[in-house]
């Protein structure tokens, strides 16, 4: 099965070119750990929340930018391996320094429990939500139900990933994003659509379609603590 590590960041702006020229220098040494796709996306349409947010999760200023990111594995064992290999590797230690805070990362580790759809999409719409675990199985359903409708509107592909391995941060991390409560899980989650117009259009007919102005009368989740966001694509490989 296979398995995501998960990762938002506030970038500077004026870094963004920096940014990606340092995400590519990353890219060999992923794929040659075993990674079969690394995505990188900048902030685009990211709104504020009244509760909690994108740029609340990795404390950005004004004059940063939200980044949505994923290196897909084709199973944890491989992800692992990686992340050890990695820590002693000499060429990490050779690598320029990051232009970004990496103290304000989040990241963890996610396995799939839904993954519909194919093809890589330009613009990407980024979730992350607290779930309890007791209700995992409802949610996967209610994803599956929506993603269908994703697809059917001209979205690419749909991924809804389970926290497997989520460290405590010092400064942030993933469960202070979603103010996670007592027997509550992590999801990430992304949907991948072909441009920004097909996702604007997708979405506003979406919330038109009488399937979605009757969701279930018991959410499995409390979608106030849930934080979103659109992004577009500056890496893909």
């Amino acid at each position: 099965m296979s398995y995501f590590e998960g990762f938002v960041a506030a970038v500077p702006t004026a870094n963004k070119d920096a940014y990606r020229d340092h995400a590519r220098q990353a890219l060999p040494f992923f794929k040659e750990l075993g990674a079969t796709r690394m995505v990188e996306t900048w902030g685009d349409d990211v709104p504020r929340g009244k509760i909690n947010d994108f740029q609340g999760a990795v404390k950005a200023t004004d004059d940063e930018t939200v980044v949505f990111s994923w290196i897909e594995y084709p199973d944890k064992t491989t992800r692992d391996a990686a992340n050890r290999k990695m820590m002693s590797d000499p060429r990490m230690q050779q690598m320029p320094e990051m232009p970004f805070d990496g103290k304000r990362m989040i990241f963890a580790g996610f396995e799939p429990i839904l993954d519909v759809g194919s093809g890589r999409g330009s613009y990407v719409d980024g979730y992350v939500l607290a779930v309890p675990q007791a209700n995992r199985e409802a949610y996967r359903r209610l994803a599956s139900e929506v993603a269908d409708l994703f697809l059917e509107y001209g979205a690419l592909r749909v991924v809804e990933a389970w926290g497997d391995d989520v460290p405590e941060g010092k400064t942030t991390d993933y469960r202070r994003a979603v103010l996670l409560e007592d027997g509550e899980k992590v999801v990430f989650s992304w949907v991948e659509w072909p441009s920004k117009q097909v996702r604007d259009e997708g979405s506003a007919r979406m919330m038109e379609d009488e399937r979605m102005k009757t969701p279930p009368s018991n959410m499995p989740f409390d979608g106030k603590r849930m934080i979103y966001g659109g992004f577009t694509s500056i890496l893909d490989d």
